[in-house]
């Protein structure tokens, strides 16, 4: 009961900030004034605040952003040794920091080290924090653009990359972070520079426990959906995550943006009732996930879950199985990936369920940005498979979907399983999938959650298996890289071919996209593509050991 009052009182705290905190987004994105900080910003990196760009500049400016943070926060981590602030630590080795710099730069925050024992402060706060705040920030901004791509007529440009980035990242992401990394002080949370105090043991051993800048962090690690820890242990630490009442409040971090866009889109389009649908989508997958995660972890099958009550192996018992299943649930239905249970001891079907989270897409509601972008693209597939039904040509907001849109939709939901699979079948063909601990369908299950959590930029990690390894860390780099760009481009390409065409007026073939019936089809097509995409992989791993 405690597990379900906790995941009631999430929803109503999203329901009561969905309309104003929304409402102010859109004011952000869609205003034309700019802050004098702004306009220090844009004249420092010479841009003209009031030129537009086509959705192949846009692109391009992401894409140099984007290489350029990679190599400045790859420099970084391999001069730490050198820096203020590092604590002694050495430089980070060459395979660690390639991994690790496309893990922050976008926004997957996979990591293959442990935080307290390899990263020094500095690193901490102008590497990996900096990136956690324009990582997110470019997920928003390539939305926004999506939403314009659907409100435009005839128009060729659809904004300014950096005024976007600039804006979203002053005026939403950082005041948030700056109240909600003093709200986990309070809740105990560490926020220091210290290099850390020995104490001794209860069993008379000596211990290093390090400090740090640990609830700026947190903040934006769950604001942005980035993920991540301070410490190895990551949001189970008690310096990251202290009580019950601080846990719900990281989830609710994780959920406030994601689930407040549709507000946005719905503005944009001058269709509220069309953003309470997408709402609407993203509610219904989010709450079926997180019943069955929940409800698997209480009635874990097996000797010892079934002796004691629950599947405790792995949970922090300040927790309880119920809210680490939530916050597992959660942090893999957005693109965060931080965790404060062990995925791995959980049970078959229960581990399943973070997978199936990321398979869908991230989605519901998804990364910051990216789960409304993936959410729009399969409310167009849909509209295409309805008008297909129906013998109509397919509309979607007055804009008719052609042969172009659907390919780029499609190719959109391509470029991912190919990722994750095609990684998953490359690591048992050349022997690497060895560094899983375990063997048959676990062993699997280990392997095809690594790849799914770097394809699409999760960042959590099923545990029991051994990646810090050269092989692993350029795999899963380049499927972080892909796994974020390609859709990306493909996102941007979908906006700039919407925005050129002019609307048609709505008919009585028109289906209408803001309906029950239109959310039911649009959550049945997500499940639909995953079911028949990735259902042979679950069957080998995670469903053969449930069912065994």
């Amino acid at each position: 009961m405690a597990g379900w009052l906790f995941v009631l009182t999430l929803i109503a705290a999203l329901v009561a900030v969905y309309r104003p905190f929304g409402d102010h987004m859109y004011r952000v994105v869609s205003g034309t004034r700019h802050s004098a900080v702004e306009r220090g910003v844009y004249r420092l990196v010479g841009v003209d605040a009031s030129a537009g760009q086509t959705w192949g500049v846009y692109a391009r400016s992401v894409l140099a952003f984007s290489a350029v943070s990679i190599l400045f926060l790859y420099a970084f981590l391999r001069v730490q040794d050198r820096l203020w602030l590092s604590l002694g630590l050495p430089a980070v080795g060459d395979h660690i920091a390639w991994n690790t710099a496309v893990s922050f730069v976008t926004n997957t925050n996979w990591q293959a080290y442990s935080g307290e024992s390899t990263m020094g402060h500095l690193v901490q706060m102008a590497g990996l924090a900096v990136q956690n705040f324009v990582s997110a920030g470019v997920g928003i901004a390539v939305a926004v653009v999506l939403m314009r791509g659907f409100a435009a007529r005839n128009a060729e440009t659809l904004g300014n990359f950096l005024v976007d980035l600039t804006r979203i990242t002053l005026r939403i992401l950082l005041p948030l972070s700056v109240l909600f990394a003093v709200v986990f002080m309070v809740g105990g949370v560490v926020q220091n520079l210290s290099g850390g105090t020995d104490v001794t043991t209860l069993t008379g051993a000596t211990q290093h426990i390090t400090g740090g800048p640990v609830a700026s962090q947190e903040a934006i690690k769950e604001l942005g959906t980035n993920g991540g820890g301070f410490y190895n242990a990551n949001s189970a630490h008690p310096f990251e995550n202290p009580s019950a009442w601080t846990n719900w409040v990281q989830i609710f971090l994780i959920l406030l943006i994601p689930f407040s866009l549709p507000r946005v889109f719905g503005r944009m389009v001058g269709q509220n009732r069309q953003g309470y649908a997408i709402a609407a989508v993203m509610a219904i997958l989010a709450l079926g996930s997180v019943a069955l995660t929940v409800g698997f972890e209480i009635h874990g099958a097996g000797t010892v879950p079934q002796a004691v009550g629950a599947a405790m192996e792995g949970k922090e018992t300040r927790f309880g199985v119920a809210n680490s299943a939530t916050f597992a649930a959660a942090t893999t239905l957005t693109s965060t990936g931080a965790v404060n249970s062990f995925h791995d001891s959980y049970t078959a079907l229960g581990g399943m369920m973070p997978m199936v989270n990321m398979m869908l897409g991230e989605v519901a509601p998804g990364g910051v940005g990216s789960g409304l972008y993936g959410m729009l693209i399969l409310a167009t597939i849909t509209v295409f498979v309805a008008g297909l039904m129906v013998g109509r040509t397919p509309e979607y907001l007055g804009k008719k979907i052609q042969a172009r849109e659907i390919k780029l939709a499609s190719l959109y939901f391509l470029v991912t399983p190919l990722i994750v699979l095609g990684g998953t079948a490359a690591a048992f063909g050349t022997g690497n999938a060895s560094t899983a601990l375990n063997e048959g369908p676990h062993g699997l299950s280990e392997v095809l959650y690594a790849f799914t959590s770097a394809g699409n930029n999760n960042g959590s990690a099923f545990a029991g298996i051994t990646v810090n390894t050269p092989w692993w860390d350029i795999a899963l780099g380049l499927a972080m890289l892909l796994g974020r760009f390609l859709p990306l481009i493909l996102v941007l390409a979908l906006a700039g071919s919407l925005a050129r065409r002019q609307p048609v007026p709505e008919s009585d073939g028109t289906l209408p996209t803001h309906r029950p019936l239109f959310v039911g089809m649009v959550a049945g097509v997500t499940v639909v593509l995953v079911a028949l995409t990735f259902l042979p992989a679950l069957a080998l791993g995670p469903l053969a050991e449930g069912l065994s």
